[in-house]
């Protein structure tokens, strides 16, 4: 893996890692100020998806330290690539129509996949 995969690798994980934190550990109420559609899904699943989001930031940085596998990386890539489409649909659907971190989340996503399965 080169340099510039840790980066942008690093940086997302640590991104999802700390959102995926948060949905796990936070109530509503703390969630509302920084994510106006809380309240618009139910609970265990805004709890599982940070709990997928604190597992897709382990497969992208997990399997290329360990030197174990390149798919897992990309297969988490292109889950957090899936993830932010739907939030997309989220915000366009509600009345938070905010989405310029999904769209930098997606090419960040985007570009981790392109560099774990390229030269």
């Amino acid at each position: 893996m080169n340099i510039a995969y840790w980066i942008v690798a690093g940086m997302l994980a640590l991104f999802y890692f700390y959102a995926g934190t948060l949905k796990v550990i936070r109530s509503r109420d703390q969630l509302r100020p920084m994510m106006a559609w809380v309240d618009r899904i139910p609970l265990p699943a805004l709890r599982a998806l940070g709990a997928v989001e604190i597992l897709g930031a382990a497969g992208l940085v997990l399997p290329p330290l360990t030197g174990t596998a390149v798919w897992p990386a990309s297969a988490a890539a292109i889950g957090f690539v899936l993830l932010q489409t739907g939030a997309i649909a989220v915000h366009l659907t509600g009345e938070d129509r905010r989405i310029t971190l999904n769209v930098a989340l997606i090419a960040t996503a985007a570009v981790t996949m392109w560099l774990a399965t390229g030269p």
